[in-house]
């Protein structure tokens, strides 16, 4: 399996590019949100992907961060989502306008990316609006992660010893998961309020459990 990619960006066309790996070029489908936040050609620059393999065709699909990667694989879960269908959604609302979306259950957003239809755009919503929180969390988790070490042991200068990675703590959960209702609209205020009641309620829940508790306290009543 190939995860990510990492190159010389050789071609960029509308919906796939061309990187160049230590002298070995490989094609990378990607829509065209992802395809204008790249650096021009010549450049060096990474993606994370996914491959597709079937009997007569191996395709990768690019994506910016592991979250994008993450609701690329939800959405081709669903009965009707292909491969293409779901960059058209990433593509038309990014990573983060996809989970607020779900979460919402604002299957019109679905709709506007090409080739979705209603029936499609709701079954989305359906199938993954409970398994969103999940996804959103990794937005946060992902930049906690790029100040940690990639190993979980490391070594530090005298006296030699050994550091691990430290483990997500509630409070750190609270703080994705306000983070994450704050992303999808709601006031600072009113998710903060959310987000300790359902930490309150769910003592060491992590960040997902969180946004889905609050999520459920903030939704509408009656």
């Amino acid at each position: 399996m190939i995860g990510r990619i990492a190159g010389i960006l050789l071609h960029r066309a509308t919906d796939h590019v061309l990187i160049d790996v230590r002298g070995v070029g490989y094609i990378v489908h990607i829509s065209q949100r992802t395809a204008a936040g790249l650096p021009a050609i010549g450049e060096a620059c990474a993606l994370y992907t996914e491959l597709l393999v079937r009997e007569d065709l191996l395709q990768l699909f690019g994506f910016p961060s592991l979250q994008e990667k993450e609701w690329h694989r939800m959405l081709t879960s669903v009965q009707g989502v292909g491969a293409k269908a779901a960059m058209a959604i990433l593509g038309t609302l990014g990573a983060d306008g996809a989970g607020r979306a779900i979460a919402l259950g604002d299957w019109n957003a679905i709709k506007a990316a090409p080739g979705v239809g209603p029936k499609l755009a709701q079954r989305v919503v359906m199938e993954l609006k409970e398994k969103a929180p999940g996804v959103m969390a990794l937005g946060t988790s992902a930049a906690i992660d790029a100040i940690l070490p990639t190993d979980d042991v490391v070594e530090t200068p005298s006296p030699r010893r050994a550091v691990e990675r430290p483990p997500a703590t509630n409070a750190s959960a609270t703080a994705e998961a306000l983070s994450a209702l704050v992303n999808l609209g709601y006031g600072q205020g009113e998710a903060a309020a959310a987000v300790a009641e359902a930490a309150g309620a769910n003592e060491g829940a992590d960040t997902s459990a969180l946004i889905r508790a609050a999520l459920k306290l903030l939704a509408p009543k009656g």
